[in-house]
């Protein structure tokens, strides 16, 4: 990521998910923070899609 706009895209993609209630991207510490719906059983695979789909990007799932 290179400025805040990488963050906004990569919001606004995960925020389009179903199961994704908000997205927080941190552009400097390269960190993305997903709040999901109660009760939802997130598509993981559906969410690194959505990073990676916004751009030049790579994610990975952390705890």
């Amino acid at each position: 990521m290179h400025c805040a706009s990488c963050g906004l895209l990569i919001d606004d993609e995960l925020e389009d998910l179903p199961a994704v209630r908000s997205s927080s991207t941190d552009v400097r510490a390269g960190r993305t923070v997903v709040h999901l719906e109660p009760g939802a059983d997130p598509d993981t695979a559906a969410l690194v899609a959505a990073v990676e789909g916004a751009g030049d990007y790579r994610a990975r799932l952390t705890d």
